[in-house]
């Protein structure tokens, strides 16, 4: 008698060993995907990682952007990181904290960081700029809350600055990112962004505590008086951010709860 090719195979043994490669088969798909974004390594100082990993880079793929952005490609077509960073390693050994050699909230550093994002608006889906001021729109008007425009801002060294000239709509997400400060001339003039996040709206001021009336001057400008870029953006928060701890010598000392 002839015997049957599946009289000899054990069918349940066979799926089960079929599923485990393919489950290894999409782990090792999902994690090349995974490096996309951050590779090549960098070590402390930027120079290219002696450890890649397990897994090698995938290749190269090249998305449209919408709205006639152009392309990106991935991984190896990556704006590259910041490498003119005022910092120095405190020890040889990689993991050890690195420590500002200049003004960190200028150099944008530390906490007051930034990410080198491209210099352009960021776009709606209709390929709008999404934060535009509210006197450059008639699509909205304060409904509820404190309007915190003609109110002055105060410095968290107690100076007074200036006082808030408008606020600025993201308009998908139908709420408030920044309100512009418009200087006076011992501050340095002009009109400044604060994020909403770092100010605290009062019935009398606008209060302001990350940074000092000395630091406001400093505070990088967006170009436009109609639109804020992704890059501006970065710089405009990590400044504010960066005053919470370097704004004084004595946020920088160990603080006792």
């Amino acid at each position: 008698m002839t015997e049957t090719f599946f009289g000899q195979v054990d069918l349940a043994s066979l799926s089960l060993w079929l599923f485990w490669i393919f489950f290894a088969a999409l782990i090792f798909y999902i994690q090349r995907e995974n490096m996309r974004e951050g590779y090549p390594l960098e070590d402390d100082a930027g120079n290219p990682s002696s450890n890649e990993g397990l897994f090698p880079l995938p290749r190269d793929k090249t998305f449209s952007l919408p709205h006639g952005r152009g392309e990106v490609t991935v991984p190896s077509g990556q704006t590259p990181e910041r490498s003119d960073l005022a910092l120095e390693k405190t020890s040889a050994t990689n993991g050890f904290p690195l420590e500002p050699t200049g003004d960190p909230m200028v150099d944008g550093v530390g906490p007051a960081s930034w990410a080198p994002r491209r210099d352009i608006p960021e776009l709606d889906g209709h390929g709008h700029p999404k934060i535009v001021p509210m006197a450059a729109t008639d699509h909205f008007n304060v409904a509820a809350g404190r309007d915190p425009r003609g109110l002055p801002v105060v410095a968290g060294d107690g100076e007074v600055v200036g006082a808030i000239s408008d606020m600025w709509i993201d308009e998908p997400e139908q709420l408030v990112r920044y309100i512009e400060v418009d200087l006076d001339a011992d501050h340095g003039g002009g009109k400044r962004l604060i994020p909403l996040t770092m100010a605290r709206i009062k019935s009398s001021e606008v209060k302001v505590r990350s940074i000092f009336g000395k630091h406001f001057a400093g505070v990088p400008q967006n170009a436009s008086p109609n639109q804020v870029t992704m890059l501006e953006e970065e710089k405009i928060c990590g400044y504010y951010a960066g005053g919470t701890l370097y704004a004084s010598q004595a946020r920088q000392e160990p603080q006792l709860g």
